[in-house]
């Protein structure tokens, strides 16, 4: 099998291609990665992959011509590109509307016109919008709450129509708040442990209430392959961990962890319409396909800040580049 992957550049995309050439487990023939290379996606996340196992197509996904291209003689696209940062989209939502739906519109056209067999689309749990309590399930209404996860639930709904219409077999991924290698100090745990690998504080909205699902990245990756290797066309799943705790619960471990005193938490303004509790429910994913999650957040945050205090050079160059 022959696969685009988009956004292969990225922290999730590379540590999925990184997955499924170790686990070989998808009968890999060949991969092509899609990316724009915003300031969010790296060569350095795939290089060594690129050498002998992946041809690398660097353009934007609205982009049909580059589209296309990627994606002739391929057999299953997934998309992994997105803009993702809910604080730039309250900035600015432009790209995010113009990559997250428009791009996806581009890519479902070129695949059906191409006859890809098989498409997953790479969503969010952002999508449900924020829930006080319980869980929410795939069938749940999308309510976002964000311009980011807006365009992500506006693209899910396209997917939906391009099963219904033209009876594509297109799965929908739905996750939770990832963590592991490689991804961009701009998110919350990158950010927190870098600071204080840096002397600073972590700067934490509010009074640190809101709620967020955690799962390994390497976890992510597995789910997606079971996905592709068991799940139905027309489906959504939702990948969880179970493992929910508020910012200020979460970065009280970080310190601790560092042996650094709690003293170094500083509170700020909240984000505007910030959603208090994310929370799904994974039942589905683990009944009909299998998967389990196999890491816990406790030991996931040791391995992280190992990660972040052996890649300085890494993650110096991207949060402070201008």
């Amino acid at each position: 099998m022959k696969y685009l992957v988009t956004g292969g550049a990225g922290f999730i995309g590379s540590n999925f291609i990184n997955s499924i050439l170790a686990q070989g487990s998808l009968g890999v023939s060949g991969i092509r990665v899609l990316d724009k290379l915003t300031y969010a996606g790296s060569f350095e996340n795939i290089e060594e992959r690129m050498r002998t196992e992946v041809e690398f197509f660097r353009g934007d996904i609205c982009d049909e011509l580059v589209v296309v291209k990627a994606m002739q003689g391929v057999d299953i696209v997934i998309n992994f590109a997105a803009e993702s940062h809910v604080d730039r989209s309250i900035e600015t939502g432009r790209a995010f509307a113009s990559s997250n739906f428009l791009g996806t519109q581009v890519l479902l056209e070129s695949a059906l016109k191409l006859g890809v067999d098989k498409f997953l689309q790479v969503s969010t749990d952002e999508v449900y919008g924020s829930i006080d309590e319980g869980t929410f399930n795939e069938s749940d209404a999308l309510s976002p709450n964000s311009p980011y996860a807006a365009t992500k639930a506006a693209a899910d709904l396209l997917v939906r129509s391009y099963v219904q219409t033209y009876s594509m077999d297109i799965r929908v991924t739905r996750c939770v708040n990832n963590y592991g290698p490689n991804q961009h100090p701009e998110k919350f745990l990158p950010m927190a442990i870098t600071n204080i690998l840096e002397g600073k504080k972590i700067s934490i909205y509010g009074q640190g209430m809101n709620i967020r699902e955690w799962i390994p990245v390497r976890d992510h990756c597995l789910a997606i392959e079971a996905v592709l290797k068991q799940g139905k066309a027309g489906e959504v799943y939702n990948i969880g961990s179970g493992e929910r705790i508020s910012n200020l619960s979460l970065s009280k471990k970080i310190l601790e962890i560092m042996g650094v005193s709690e003293n170094n938490i500083e509170f700020v303004e909240d984000r505007k319409g910030h959603d208090l509790r994310y929370a799904v429910n994974s039942e589905k994913i683990k009944h009909e396909l299998g998967f389990e999650v196999l890491s816990n957040l406790d030991a996931g945050l040791v391995d992280l800040i190992q990660w972040y205090k052996s890649n300085i050079a890494w993650w110096k160059l991207r949060k402070h580049a201008k």
